[in-house]
């Protein structure tokens, strides 16, 4: 009885072990740094006194995240409109925006391709300004953002994302936003 004690406890540390050294590898395969860049077009919709500004806006965005398993990640991001002019009669609408958050992204393998389908949920700060007839306005709110996209990997380390996204604000300057982004991601 003893022996088979034995000899069971020996198989149980051993695949233990093994079950741990397994756990760890891909550990270090799933959990990975990254960090990008990306152009984005927002389609703005304007309300209240700022219902004439321009209504495209031109953004850099730079973000960094970590792939927490094989099909999902987090992603800190601070994105910056351009400023845009709208002339109204002899003045002139100042308007631009900046934002920084945290989205989740979800990921699926489209075959053995090296395309993936995503869709993110995030949270983001949004910062609009507004310049009209020499006063200014500045108004700050969280909105929710959501978006549906592909990525492509040429290698593992680099990789091209296209993004649709739609931002909820809900102020009466600024209700909400529809972007597309494009980028690349250089993974660690």
């Amino acid at each position: 009885m003893k022996k088979v004690c034995l000899i069971a406890a020996a198989v149980s540390t051993f695949a233990l072990n093994a079950g741990a050294a397994d756990w760890g590898m891909n550990m270090s395969e799933l959990v990975r740094p990254y960090i990008g860049a990306d152009y984005v077009y927002s389609d703005a919709s304007h309300g209240s006194f700022a219902k004439k500004a321009k209504k495209a806006y031109n953004s850099i965005a730079g973000n960094v995240g970590m792939d927490i398993t094989k099909y999902a990640s987090l992603e800190a991001f601070y994105q910056q409109a351009f400023e845009r002019k709208a002339h109204i009669g002899p003045d002139t609408l100042k308007s631009e925006f900046y934002a920084w958050g945290l989205d989740m992204y979800g990921r699926i393998p489209i075959m053995c391709s090296g395309f993936n389908a995503l869709a993110s949920v995030g949270l983001a700060d949004y910062n609009v300004k507004y310049k009209f007839q020499g006063s200014s306005e500045d108004k700050q709110r969280v909105g929710y953002r959501g978006g549906l996209g592909m990525s492509y990997d040429f290698t593992d380390h680099i990789s091209m994302r296209v993004m649709g996204r739609y931002s909820y604000l809900g102020m009466a300057n600024l209700n909400h936003l529809m972007e597309v982004t494009a980028g690349l991601r250089y993974t660690f």
